[in-house]
């Protein structure tokens, strides 16, 4: 590996330009990042990208899984839980089941086995794929939380298929009764330890004293102790990380400090930046190594297996979609549903459908498929299953991808979820904040605005901000007024602290951080 090391960082760079790149042209940068890794990997002379298929869940999974459950709302996540369990569970099953069959059928050499492990690999959408795209458009709240919530569960699903047929490839044969009580240990078993697991984690930061530093380093240990526990334990590790996630993401304003919060939103963003990065780019990077296993398949023949089994997808998801609309419609005849009164609205099954891409959790499977079975003899179409997922994700990736943006904006969706514009409701929830601040002073600490100006400074902008009727519509001409004037007042703290020499730095960068905070602040309001 260090003989490449410069040739790693050269494409860690590039990987940070093309992310870039993709936020200027407003174009999902999953799909520039695998178009740019297949470029690079027909350049003659570049190193073979090699992974252990063993470290490729360990590596990326744990965190990728943990940072999706943390940024996840629980309230969302269960207002939608019947479509999110849904599409999930039943659909990633019943896609699983479709890819088998028509695989079995149609592609030589592939068993029923082997349909069920590809189906179990190229099952589960990609939640980092969407939101890339998504992110350039607006779309109802509702969409994107049912999206993410299943995200965050069919990668569980899919690899618990994906183990069973392993087993069924090695052994031929599937006894229904032992994979049952597999099964529902690996799913219960998954929840049980990641709740667990968390449970131990939420008690260290309570009862350690803990600084912002230790509070990361324990969040970022606790999706692999999850993930490894789980696995040791032989429950879906997915699940452990998912459901350990959430119970932590749940309580952290009673486990973490505000600063290990802004800090930790920072560094794990960082974390799955390059992890995310790196993925997308392996997805192009490993084709020559994908095509020399080809074998006596050509590559025109695979590709044409690939682009099969890629329609099955996109027809069995927008099927489903359909299907789960028809359900809802009946069901709310009986149990209570978010949109018992209204309509039903035929544009978004279409939307779901569409936005079914392929990615991380894909090519993770794909890649930990073992080189042999149990008796040292080659795994049976190890590279053709590699090559139709890598075609799977690419396909899904740039052509849904790409047209996603446009069938958005030519079926108008409306959003029946948030009435009110976002500025009044922010409006608003800066109203009462402000007035329970001042009843707060008011009440316990009255005698101490002489002893403390600055506090009776504070007590009068809350009560300008409840006596005044003005809301800033323009809130993006507001926002960079006082952009500047904090700019203006960072180069004075900078200028000042080059001309001073005996100025603590340590002062200086407690006032930068507090502008950095300030201009944070002016950000997320807009």
């Amino acid at each position: 590996m260090l003989d490449h090391l410069s040739f790693y960082l050269v494409v860690v760079v590039l990987i940070t330009f093309l992310i870039m790149l993709a936020d200027r042209v407003k174009i999902a940068y999953p799909i520039l990042l695998v178009l740019a890794g297949l470029g690079i990997s027909l350049i003659p002379g570049i190193p073979m990208i090699h992974i252990e298929p063993e470290l490729i869940f360990l590596i990326f999974l744990p965190p990728l899984l943990y940072e999706a459950a943390w940024t996840t709302s629980w309230k969302e996540l269960w207002r939608w839980r019947r479509i999110v369990l849904s599409f999930a569970f039943i659909v990633v099953l019943l896609t699983a089941i479709a890819v088998a069959f028509v695989a079995n059928y149609f592609i030589p050499g592939i068993s029923l086995a082997l349909g069920f492990l590809l189906g179990g690999i190229v099952s589960p959408p990609d939640a980092v794929s969407a939101g890339a795209i998504l992110k350039f458009m607006k779309i109802p709240k509702r969409f994107q939380s049912i999206l993410a919530g299943e995200s965050l569960l069919n990668d569980a699903s899919s690899l618990i298929i994906f183990r069973f047929a392993l087993v069924a490839v090695a052994t031929g044969q599937f006894i229904w009764a032992e994979a049952a009580a597999s099964f529902l240990w690996m799913c219960l078993g998954g929840v049980l330890i990641g709740v667990l697991v968390g449970l131990v984690f939420y008690k260290v930061h309570r009862l350690f004293p803990t600084s912002a530093n230790i509070d990361i380093i324990l969040t970022f240990v606790a999706p692999f102790v999850m993930y490894i526990t789980a696995e040791e334990l032989h429950a879906s590790g997915v699940l452990s990380v998912v459901s350990g996630g959430l119970f932590l993401s749940y309580r952290a304003h009673q486990f973490l400090s505000s600063s290990s919060r802004l800090r930790a939103v920072t560094v794990w963003e960082s974390i799955v930046f390059i992890l995310n990065g790196i993925v997308f780019m392996l997805i192009g990077l490993d084709l020559p190594e994908i095509v020399q296993g080809l074998g006596t398949t050509s590559v025109w023949t695979a590709f044409k297996y690939g682009l099969l089994i890629t329609a099955v997808l996109i027809l069995v998801r927008i099927l489903a979609a359909y299907g789960a609309l028809v359900v809802t419609l009946v069901m709310r005849n009986f149990i209570t549903v978010a949109d018992r009164d209204l309509p039903p609205n035929l544009k978004m099954p279409m939307i779901f459908g569409w936005s079914g891409m392929r990615g991380v959790v894909s090519l993770a499977a794909a890649l930990s498929i073992p080189l042999t079975l149990s008796d040292g003899s080659p795994f049976p179409q190890r590279n053709l299953i590699l090559f139709i997922t890598f075609v799977v994700i690419l396909l899904t990736l740039v052509v849904q991808g790409l047209t996603l943006p446009w069938l958005i904006s030519k079926i108008k969706l409306e959003d029946r979820d948030f009435i009110k514009p976002e500025r009044e409701i922010d409006n608003e929830i800066r109203h009462e904040l402000a007035k329970i601040a001042i009843a707060k002073v008011k009440k316990d600490y009255r005698h101490k605005l002489e002893q403390f100006p600055a506090l009776s400074e504070q007590l009068q902008i809350w009560e300008n901000r409840v006596n005044s009727s003005e809301i800033i519509f323009n809130y993006d001409e507001y926002r960079d007024i006082n952009t500047a004037i904090l700019e203006e007042q960072r180069k004075w703290i900078i200028a000042k602290n080059r001309s001073e020499l005996l100025l603590d730095e340590e002062i200086i960068r407690k006032h930068l951080r507090l502008l950095d905070l300030q201009e944070e602040k002016l950000n997320l309001g807009s």
